[in-house]
């Protein structure tokens, strides 16, 4: 019997990954299964994007390339930073990794020593707590409400601060629930760090692209506490880039080395050929009018689910303001079976519309809150409706 590591017997599967997993071998049978659990656009690489990384090929970028990234690529970036985000970073704070989860990962490992805490409003994307475990710090949940969108209160977070807390991590547009902070609400969260010494955040900005109501608010832009934000971004989302595997930080000199340096023993760099693609991506005129067309859509596509939950008794929601997802409380379901199988909880819920209606969805229990389930609605218009009918009718036969 191979023995293995505690670190990996006792590290939680991905529920992300884990969902799309089982919808697949669903689909292998023959059964006609609607992936909504996995947070991918299904729209194509821009055309520029891909024209770029064709070039690439042709002309010989195949090689290692720096641990951090190519330097023209980090200077794109940090380029789009000031476009976009009035962020003003030099090349070498720059870190490009494997995907924005490699990024996170980076951050976590050199700043987070065991026992250190580390605060995540509830709910928080599943691989926070998976990494913040692999790191050994302490994971210290800090409550929100739906009644505010999901959205951690000045008062929440500095009640939750202690001379341990090492880290925060949160994320706008949030993945699970499609919050977004506005310019307030973040300027008062950072007043709140501000008072702390030696306290961290990471900024995980991966929806920026997918914004409904506005420009986009970074938490790095007040200058005092720009030092200590590290700022995370990446191709998958707004640029429909996800199986590219490119992510970068923005953060402070000392940390980016860090980062560099644990990198270099990790994956060193991520695919030259991603690289090249990401300054297209970051430079390219063209990229602000394919972003536009495929936030224009996913606002198309959460008007229609918004409408669609509405005929699901039960679920409570609100109209989120960016990302693509929905994130109702389906508590109402709890206690209710159909053919001997009892809904205990939203894990079992997920797995009854799995196995039953042939949707896929997320239990919240991954995110913290396990009275809710996360919806990804980055799926054709088509897909939506028979998914929502689907569910419909199997929630129907729950009593």
């Amino acid at each position: 019997m191979i023995e293995l590591s505690k670190r990996i017997t006792e590290l939680a599967e991905s529920a992300t990954l884990q969902m799309a997993a089982l919808g697949r071998e669903l689909a292998d049978k023959g059964i006609d299964v609607i992936t909504l659990s996995l947070g991918e656009p299904d729209f194509d690489t821009p055309e520029h994007i891909r024209d770029a990384a064709k070039q690439a090929i042709d002309e010989g970028y195949t090689h290692y390339t720096p641990v951090p990234g190519y330097t023209d690529v980090r200077e794109a970036i940090a380029a789009k930073f000031k476009r976009d985000n009035g962020l003003e970073y030099s090349p070498n704070q720059i870190v490009v990794s494997t995907g924005a989860k490699q990024s996170i990962a980076n951050v976590v490992f050199c700043l987070v020593n065991p026992g250190d805490k580390v605060l995540l409003p509830i709910p928080y994307w599943v691989s926070y707590a998976a990494q913040i475990e692999l790191a050994e710090g302490k994971i210290v949940e800090v409550p929100t409400s739906m009644d505010n969108e999901f959205k951690v209160t000045p008062e929440a977070l500095a009640a939750a601060i202690t001379p341990k807390t090492k880290l925060i991590i949160f994320s706008s547009p949030c993945n699970p629930t499609g919050s977004l902070y506005s310019q307030d609400e973040l300027e008062a969260l950072a007043r709140v760090i501000a008072a702390h010494d030696n306290l961290y955040v990471v900024s995980d900005e991966i929806y920026e692209h997918i914004n409904y109501v506005g420009k986009h608010q970074s938490l790095a832009q007040f200058d005092f506490i720009k030092e200590r934000v590290i700022t995370v971004n990446g191709l998958s989302k707004g640029f429909a880039m996800t199986g590219w595997r490119l992510g970068f930080i923005a953060a402070p000199l000392a940390i980016a080395k860090a980062c560099t340096k644990m990198q270099g023993q990790f994956t060193s760099a991520t695919c030259s050929i991603a690289q090249r693609a990401c300054i297209a991506a970051m430079l390219s005129e063209k990229s602000a009018e394919t972003i536009e067309e495929m936030r224009i859509e996913f606002k198309r596509r959460r008007d229609i689910m918004f409408d669609l939950l509405q005929d699901l008794p039960g679920f409570k929601t609100y109209l989120p303001k960016g990302a693509f997802y929905f994130f109702p409380d389906v508590t109402a379901y709890f206690g209710k079976s159909f053919n001997g199988t009892v809904i205990r909880n939203a894990d079992d819920l997920c797995m009854y519309l799995l196995n039953e209606a042939h949707v896929s969805v997320v239990t919240g229990s991954a995110f913290g809150n396990p009275n809710c389930i996360r919806i990804s609605y980055a799926v054709s218009e088509d897909k939506l409706r028979e998914a929502v009918r689907r569910m419909q009718l199997y929630l129907s036969k729950l009593v």
